[in-house]
């Protein structure tokens, strides 16, 4: 697997340049963000750590997730990435925090859809929140491969935001 080195690069020099520090909150994409982030050059100036909470419990108990809400508003919501965005960020201590969560396959929960919410927090505010829709036939590594490379490409947008 490999990812877009310019991308990757681009992240670690912004973050290096800026003296900031990220941390990842992963569902959906099952640790794709954090093995980009470990694949970025001199990523232990900035890259944190992260957490991969695949079920409800899990993003209860580590990420402050409300369980009667995720239960009453279908499970996966972009009020639910942004909370582990701007927890995972406070958790490690760090200025950004990025969040996953969604479905990489057509189940029930989705509604037989596919799709996923990412979040950035910075200074534990939500500076970009947005979904991702695929085909519902589109195959679950896929759709991960895609969700993260997406996620990415966003982040890199999160940062120039902030940069200018």
């Amino acid at each position: 697997m490999k990812f877009q080195q310019s991308l990757l690069d681009y992240i670690s020099t912004s973050l290096i340049t800026m003296n900031e520090t990220v941390s990842i909150a992963e569902s959906v994409t099952s640790g794709l963000i954090q093995l980009a982030f470990s694949q970025m050059a001199n990523a232990k100036l900035f890259y944190k750590g992260g957490i991969t909470t695949f079920t409800l419990p899990e993003k209860v108990s580590f990420l402050d997730i409300n369980r009667i809400q995720a239960e009453e508003n279908g499970f996966e919501t972009q009020k639910m990435a942004d909370t582990m965005a701007v927890k995972v960020a406070e958790s490690f201590g760090t200025d950004w925090g990025i969040a996953s969560t969604g479905y990489a396959a057509s189940v029930r929960n989705s509604g037989f859809k596919v799709y996923s919410f990412c979040s950035f927090s910075y200074k534990g505010e939500i500076v970009l929140s947005k979904r991702i829709e695929l085909h519902d036939k589109t195959q679950a590594l896929d759709a991960q491969l895609y969700y993260t490379e997406f996620i990415l490409g966003c982040y890199k947008s999160a940062l120039n935001q902030i940069l200018i």
